[in-house]
């Protein structure tokens, strides 16, 4: 498989990983004092992530060119968008288990580390397989254009993150109280050490996020086998993953449409990577940027078309939504705020309570 290959020189990689350290640190000091992150805030934070992001490819356009650039940027892009859906499901995670809203960001904070890992061994598992098996570019474009059908017709399935297998596994193995004991993970009743509903929360939105990362990784591989370019475009990505949270938690309904969008970039990264393998060769980095600017444009402008009826129920997306219900929300754990789940992703009916 062709693929772009320069040489990355093992403290350029230890530049790349301290600089999103300190940036982890830095959002984490923001936000130690488990407060609600309303709209602006989030909008603030998101700006500096995306800059931050956008900017690490004009260090790239310096240091490699034009090509490492553009395939930076269609990664990061492609990776951007699917993270989209990452935040509806996060918001059906977050009021399933109503989780209140000072106490999500630290769940996503954790959350976002543990994708980063996740994420990780999944590039040089998946590129390092494509180098030495070209058949798995067979099987991944497959997989991508499968994942991309159910994500199609699939929309309204309801999700019921206690019926996932890591979470129930965990209850089985740990201890766990069904209370939020404040922001903790973990707690003592009567000298006993448990988790808390918490740590469950935790566990679902990593465990759901495990299944995002699969898809991802595999739809950037479409891409580039450069295990650099893939992880910083992955990890760029991510790193405004809960910031793009808070943003559009309270929008989800308008993005009606937007997971046909998605679907038509798995099945186009799946194509894409089959043809990789064929006569064909790798279709050219404008062209995906192209496909995959136009698509995301074309689904966002024709979900928010299609809902502007509905810009009136959306509240006011700073850190609240209409109707939120009694002021000690936080320590009832009734999650009022942008976490409650999205209509889109649901048939209507709240699942039990854990």
């Amino acid at each position: 498989m062709n693929d772009l290959s320069f040489a990355v020189p093992l403290w350029v990689w230890a530049a790349v990983s301290l600089v999103i350290a300190v940036m982890l640190a830095v959002d984490l000091i923001a936000h130690r004092d488990n407060h609600v992150i309303g709209f602006k805030e989030a909008a603030v934070w998101s700006g500096v992530w995306i800059a931050i992001g956008l900017a690490f490819g004009l260090v790239l356009l310096a240091w490699q060119g034009g090509d490492v650039s553009s395939t930076y940027y269609a990664g990061y892009l492609i990776e951007k968008a699917l993270s989209i859906d990452n935040v509806f499901v996060f918001a059906l995670v977050f009021s399933f288990f109503a989780v209140p809203d000072a106490y999500q960001h630290k769940v996503l904070f954790w959350g976002v580390i543990g994708a980063l890992v996740f994420r990780l061994v999944f590039i040089f598992v998946g590129a390092e397989l494509l180098q030495l098996f070209f058949w798995t570019a067979y099987l991944f474009g497959a997989f991508l254009i499968w994942t991309g059908y159910k994500m199609a017709v699939s929309k309204d399935e309801e999700v019921h993150p206690d019926r996932n297998i890591v979470v129930r596994l965990v209850k089985k193995i740990i201890p766990t109280d069904s209370r939020f004991h404040g922001g903790r993970f973990f707690t003592k009743i009567n000298g006993r050490r448990v988790a808390t509903l918490l740590f469950v929360a935790l566990v679902a939105i990593e465990a759901t996020d495990l299944i995002f990362a699969v898809d991802s990784v595999a739809a950037i591989l479409a891409i580039t086998t450069n295990t650099f370019l893939v992880w910083t475009a992955n990890a760029f990505a991510v790193l405004g993953l809960r910031s793009l949270y808070f943003c559009l938690a309270g929008l989800l309904r308008r993005f009606a449409y937007l997971h046909y969008g998605l679907a038509v970039l798995l099945a186009f990264a799946g194509v894409k990577l089959i043809l990789s393998e064929t006569p064909v060769g790798k279709l050219p980095i404008p062209l995906t940027l192209g496909v995959i600017v136009v698509t995301i444009t074309v689904s966002i402008g024709w979900s928010l078309v299609a809902t502007r009826d509905d810009h009136g129920d959306d509240g006011d997306h700073d850190g609240a939504t209409p109707d939120t219900g009694s002021a000690d929300a936080a320590d009832t754990g009734r999650a009022t705020g942008p976490g409650s789940a999205p209509a889109t992703r649901s048939h209507g009916t709240e699942p039990p309570r854990p």
